[in-house]
């Protein structure tokens, strides 16, 4: 499979049958969307930057709300979380999405608000590859963002959701190099312009951090 990052929170996950696209955001924060083809739609929530449904074309099925689902190999467990730390009251609900696609499990935690439950944990259970917010503000900061990972134990793990020089109609937001800098790895970070997994073997045993250039 081959995951690209669009910008901000969205992706394209592109297997051997199936192509996912993730949170497409609206061009008002500051990237322009590209043009965007897939046959699964997830939205976590329904905020400008993460729900911009029209921007993707050909899907033949779409989620926004928790739940379990599948089609042609792919298997999508949505769990409920907050998108603040205030149980909601601020931001409202956000979806976490689980997809196991050719045996590969990806975890994308949408605007999450606060560290997760150990009823979601349990329920999550192993996570190859996870995309987590780290710019705060809206989501989980740089330090928050460390303790989810550390609760999840991913083999790879994509920041997203943070500052750049591009982003202008999101603000507020702190810069990647937080984040990296939390995590102790600033200068030991893979960057790739796709990420390209063949199977379960791919994933290493140990967590990495592989940051992706944005392709908006």
């Amino acid at each position: 499979m081959e995951i690209t990052y669009i910008g901000h929170s969205c992706f394209k996950i592109k297997g051997k049958e199936s192509t996912i696209v993730i949170d497409p955001y609206d061009s008002k924060v500051g990237y322009k969307l590209p043009k965007l083809d897939a046959d699964i739609l997830l939205v976590s929530h329904k905020h400008f930057d993460h729900n911009n449904v029209s921007g993707v074309t050909g899907y033949r099925l779409f989620i926004d709300t928790p739940g379990e689902y599948e089609t042609k190999g792919v298997f999508i467990n949505g769990y409920p979380t907050k998108h603040d730390a205030k149980d909601g009251a601020e931001s409202g609900p956000n979806t976490i999405f689980l997809v196991e696609l050719e045996g590969v499990r990806i975890l994308h935690l949408g605007d999450l608000g606060h560290e997760l439950e150990q009823s979601t944990l349990e329920k999550i259970d192993t996570v190859d590859i996870l995309m987590v917010p780290v710019g705060g503000k809206f989501t989980i900061d740089a330090e928050l963002a460390a303790k989810v990972i550390s609760s999840i134990e991913p083999g790879i793990v994509i920041p997203m959701h943070y500052k750049t020089t591009d982003l202008t109609g999101v603000e507020g937001l702190d810069s990647l190099d937080k984040f990296l800098d939390e995590m102790g790895v600033e200068n030991n970070v893979k960057k790739l312009d796709k990420l390209k997994i063949s199977g379960k073997n791919d994933i290493p045993l140990e967590t990495e951090i592989f940051v992706l250039e944005p392709s908006h």
